[in-house]
């Protein structure tokens, strides 16, 4: 067992995230891990905890793992985008004690909707692997 504090660990700024092989560009956005399991490069469990500055945006990506993300403090806007044209095709405001589930490579994107407040989430990911049907 490991017990620690969130202060104990170091926010790190995410400068680009990528999306269909080109890098784009994150605004203002934190992330602290807190735990993971598995390879640093692709852990297969995740706790993050994330702060998005005022106007902060995480642009359209996806990923294999599974997230859910729960709001702390702040406002979000979480957008699902279509697959083939990244066109937005649902945007949710999130508040705090809100929460998302965003399937495994499902397009998305958020951003802070204040301009003056930070926005805080916590953010678990897991892969799961699942049997081949044969």
């Amino acid at each position: 067992m490991i017990v620690q504090n969130v202060n104990d660990k170091q926010d790190r700024k995410i400068e680009t995230y990528p999306y269909k092989g080109k890098p784009y560009v994150v605004k203002e956005t934190w992330i602290r891990w807190l735990s993971q399991a598995g390879p640093a490069d692709n852990p297969e469990y995740g706790l993050r905890f994330f702060t998005m500055g005022p106007n902060g945006e995480i642009p359209i990506h996806n990923h294999l793992y599974y997230q859910t993300m729960y709001i702390l403090s702040g406002h979000l806007a979480v957008m699902s985008h279509d697959p083939e044209t990244d066109e937005v095709v649902e945007q949710k405001e999130m508040n705090p004690t809100d929460f998302v589930f965003v399937p495994t490579m499902e397009p998305h994107s958020m951003r802070n909707l204040s301009d003056t407040e930070p926005c805080t989430f916590l953010c678990c990911i897991a892969n799961v692997f699942e049997e081949e049907v044969l």
